[in-house]
């Protein structure tokens, strides 16, 4: 049949042609802003969504050979959930939220789980995306924010003895729901002292 072991391939994402100087100029964009603003580490964190799959597919089949597409068994139709962790530059892990897809807490993990009272202890949140899909939306980031990176930034800033008007740092990816109007005018009017650093687009 002219067979052979492939294995599963996806269009790769490219690195913009001008992204060394993309990245030159977001990075001193940060440094003034930390130069400007006087933000310490403590005060600067990055946050990222990650998929997570409950069972991973195989990543090898067989396939015709010299075929330049390869599909395998779960590498499209995942069932999984959005793992949101941040970090502050200082090296500390805040609590990380996950998004389930569902519209009620029944599609979250279980109180009965194993370790589920010690997530919910150590800050863990587990929400519904309360959509068809499992991605972070305006409603969770706006939880995100509220409950986990403000809290951690005004903490910290008792603790160094800076004043509430101290700004801090976020550094997010360019996910649409991060850049709609929408969530940065929140931003603007709920959390002014939080400036908004994006990771170009392609460079993550």
């Amino acid at each position: 049949m002219n067979w052979t072991e492939r294995r599963a391939t996806k269009a790769a994402q490219k690195l913009p042609t001008n992204h060394e100087e993309i990245l030159r100029n977001v990075y001193l964009r940060e440094v003034y802003i930390i130069r400007d603003y006087a933000v310490p580490a403590a005060l600067r964190i990055n946050t990222d969504q990650t998929q997570l799959v409950y069972q991973q597919g195989t990543q090898k089949t067989w396939n015709e050979l010299g075929i330049k597409q390869v599909s395998t068994v779960g590498q499209e139709e995942k069932c999984a959930f959005t793992l949101v962790p941040s970090i502050s530059a200082s090296g500390v892990v805040l609590p990380m939220q996950a998004i389930f897809m569902g519209t009620t807490p029944r599609s979250c993990p279980s109180p009965n789980a194993a370790r589920y009272a010690e997530a919910v202890v150590l800050g863990f949140q587990m929400l519904p995306s309360k959509s068809s899909t499992y991605w972070s939306t305006q409603e969770t980031m706006c939880i995100l924010v509220n409950t986990i990176i403000a809290p951690y930034f005004e903490r910290m800033k008792a603790d160094l003895g800076l004043p509430s008007t101290q700004y801090a740092i976020w550094k997010i990816d360019c996910w649409s729901v991060h850049k709609s109007l929408e969530f940065l005018d929140w931003m603007r009017l709920h959390h002014p002292t939080i400036i908004i650093i994006f990771i170009p687009g392609g460079c993550t």
